[in-house]
């Protein structure tokens, strides 16, 4: 069922323009169709924070149970924004106290980009843990991606991220590790995840936070993972809402700094992402540039026409897959909640008889 337009936020028509189906408030089904209401706590940075929105607002839309999905963004204030960042939020975000209010059914919370080596030195911490606590009494189910599944693993589990030593970054091959549970059912058993980080919890702190591991890879570590209950938080440290040009935007930008003068070293590819092809015309450009840049000439342009048309993309299907899944999970676990008196006797973990344990 379709995303619902219930402000005029203009991701609703950018997601219209690319064919997805999204409802006028006024053209919304009410027969027999239950409302999910489906926060987006947005913790990216000024550049990524419309892209991520669209992203999730995608996946959240071409999933495919029987309800209709109100979106909720909102992000933390004390998180710095520039005017043009800052003026979209306040036009088309809510705050925290409003989602409180009027109560969410899921929790999407995104990554971030850290500026500090500790997390518990980040603006967000502390109001982050405030969101946190709240969804683990309010929420059904919280979906955590990246950072933000590195700072609940501290936060809740004392699981502090550890320094890579290196930048993992490109798209890697993972392998589904318990086909059985809900959210990985009907799934490629076999599939790519962008990831792109300098840290990571490996699949021992996971283990230790008694945490249940869905998805992992030998070269990028742990993809998905649950909470003991097997719904109430899902835990991912790849990124599953990428675009198929998100890598090669993200190159660009590094490029951009160290044109800038803001890193030394010249960016390396992404793994497994680019073809022989793409290299060799980035691989030509970038002498282009390095040339412009000793003799003070004017910078070529970055080559995005000639790149795009070769990128592929090898992650989405899956991430579609897996999204529709918890949704379905959640749609479940709160009709049937709230269409029925507690029961005891139920055990706490499957209430549903899911199978989730």
């Amino acid at each position: 069922m379709p995303l619902v337009a219930h402000n005029a936020l203009p991701t609703f028509n950018r997601l219209r323009a690319e064919g997805q189906l999204v409802l006028e408030t006024g053209r919304a089904m009410h027969q027999h169709i239950r409302e999910l209401h489906i926060g987006l706590l947005n913790m990216m940075p000024d550049a990524a924070l419309e892209p991520t929105e669209r992203q999730f607002f995608r996946l959240v839309g071409e999933s495919n149970p029987i309800a209709q999905f109100y979106m909720h963004p909102f992000t933390l204030k004390e998180q710095e924004r520039g005017d043009g960042a800052a003026a979209h939020i306040a036009k088309h975000y809510q705050s925290f106290e409003q989602i409180q209010q009027e109560g969410l059914d899921a929790l999407i919370i995104t990554g971030a980009t850290p500026t500090h080596p500790s997390l518990a030195d980040e603006s967000f911490w502390e109001p982050l843990r405030q969101v946190v606590e709240w969804a683990e009494q309010n929420v059904t189910s919280t979906f955590c991606s990246c950072l933000a599944t590195h700072a609940v693993l501290e936060a809740v589990h004392g699981q502090q991220r550890k320094p890579l030593g290196f930048k993992r970054w490109g798209v890697f091959p993972h392998r589904v590790v318990d086909p059985h549970h809900p959210l990985v059912n009907d799934v490629n058993t076999l599939f790519d995840v962008p990831h792109s980080r300098f840290n990571d919890i490996s699949k021992e702190q996971f283990e230790q936070a008694g945490l249940h591991i869905l998805v992992e890879s030998e070269e990028a570590g742990v993809h998905l993972a649950v909470s003991q209950d097997r719904i109430r938080w899902v835990y991912c440290q790849g990124h599953p809402e990428y675009d198929t040009v998100s890598l090669l935007k993200e190159y660009k930008r590094e490029i951009l700094q160290y044109t800038a003068g803001a890193r030394a070293d010249y960016p390396r590819f992404p793994d497994n992402f680019f073809s022989p092809l793409i290299k060799a015309i980035l691989d030509e450009f970038r002498l282009m540039l390095q040339s412009a840049m000793e003799d003070g000439q004017d910078k070529p342009l970055f080559p995005d026409e000639l790149i795009i048309k070769h990128l592929n993309n090898t992650w989405h299907d899956t991430a579609e897959g897996i999204l529709a899944n918890w949704i379905g999970t959640v749609y479940q676990l709160t009709h049937h909640e709230r269409n029925r008196p507690y029961m005891d006797g139920i055990d706490p973990r499957d209430p549903l008889g899911l199978g989730l344990i």
